[in-house]
């Protein structure tokens, strides 16, 4: 379990902060302007040049910071707070599942800009929480291997 950064005796579970990017996802589609989408884009191509095997901890950081991304798009400071939370969430994650998820993030981050550039806001907040949901699986997974 998670303790969510600034919320004093509140714990998130994994199930909890993927519903919760589904939301901030939602109200970043509705806020979305060119330049919202465009820093969104910049941030996964940014972590698409970087190699994965030699600087995973780095790249790990560069996927986690879409969520801050969009938390800034929302335009509401706790979703944006829930957001800031997400980000370490996701690179303790993306670290746990290692580099063989690095096409998978890739991948799903390019269709959630589709969708946000389509404006179909049920459609990225659908692809973000598979996405979350399934990266958690893994991680899970990952750990009882180890």
């Amino acid at each position: 379990m998670l303790t969510a950064c600034g919320m004093k005796g509140y714990h998130m579970t994994d199930e909890v902060l993927i519903l919760m990017q589904g939301t901030i996802v939602r109200a970043a589609c509705e806020r979305m302007e060119s330049a919202h989408l465009k820093a969104l884009s910049d941030s996964v191509q940014q972590a698409a040049c970087l190699p994965g095997r030699f600087a995973w901890d780095r790249k790990a950081a560069m996927h986690a910071e879409i969520f801050n991304l969009l938390g800034d798009t929302a335009g509401d400071p706790v979703l944006a707070r829930v957001a800031g939370t997400a980000v370490g969430w996701m690179h303790d994650l993306a670290l746990t599942v290692g580099p063989v998820a690095d096409s998978i993030i890739l991948n799903s981050r390019r269709r959630l800009l589709d969708c946000l550039s389509a404006g179909d806001a049920d459609g990225a907040a659908r692809e973000m929480e598979r996405h979350l949901s399934g990266l958690c699986f893994m991680g899970r997974v990952a750990q009882r291997c180890a």
